[in-house]
């Protein structure tokens, strides 16, 4: 008799099924969202200070370990649901008191959250009409910007530069624009495909 062959190692590694809650990918998302609260308290009181800088490193450098994790161990459910909610109220978060502060201008943050809420509702109501909308490359580039936009402000180095900080902010906004631009496009033609 033959031993059973064992199952390919893409499917091995898979150790949670779509409905699972408790997750390393989840822990590392829920732990984000639970600092991005205390890290978001300081950037509006202290502004640039190491500890805000460390704190903020930590809630985005993080957020490539939990897809990693989901990637390794098995997407879920509420992984889909969970992420997306960590990266917009990060992202928005910073922006929103950065703006406060007035660092930013609030009418560029608030053409950032339209497009953030907006292509959330974009995706959903795609997803109910079976088109799938994952994140492309540009849209990755954009998170990475947003990012770097409210880093280098806290950064000590980079705390004077205002001209260098709102260039890479202007390089997040265009980003974050043209990105869900490509998104709708790409909704649309596959839309049209599922009609025809």
């Amino acid at each position: 008799m033959t031993a059973a062959a064992a199952p390919p190692p893409s499917r091995a590694r898979k150790r949670f099924g779509q409905n699972a809650l408790a997750t390393p990918a989840n822990f590392i998302t829920l732990s984000r969202i639970a600092i991005a609260i205390p890290a978001l308290t300081l950037i509006r009181d202290r502004g640039s200070e190491w500890l805000t800088v460390g704190l903020w490193f930590a809630i985005t450098a993080s957020d490539s370990l939990d897809g990693w994790l989901a990637r390794r161990d098995g997407a879920t459910r509420s992984g889909a649901f969970l992420d997306p909610v960590a990266d917009k109220l990060i992202v928005l978060g910073g922006f929103a008191v950065l703006a406060d502060r007035g660092v930013f201008p609030w009418w560029a943050v608030m053409l950032v959250v339209l497009r953030e809420l907006g292509i959330s509702v974009y995706r959903s109501v795609a997803g109910r009409r079976g088109v799938v909308l994952p994140a492309q490359k540009l849209g990755k580039y954009k998170a990475f910007a947003q990012y770097c936009s409210v880093g280098f402000v806290l950064l000590p180095f980079t705390s004077d530069l205002v001209g260098f900080q709102h260039l890479v902010f202007v390089i997040a906004v265009v980003l974050t624009v043209v990105s869900g631009l490509q998104i709708v496009r790409r909704g649309y033609i596959d839309w049209q495909r599922l009609d025809t």
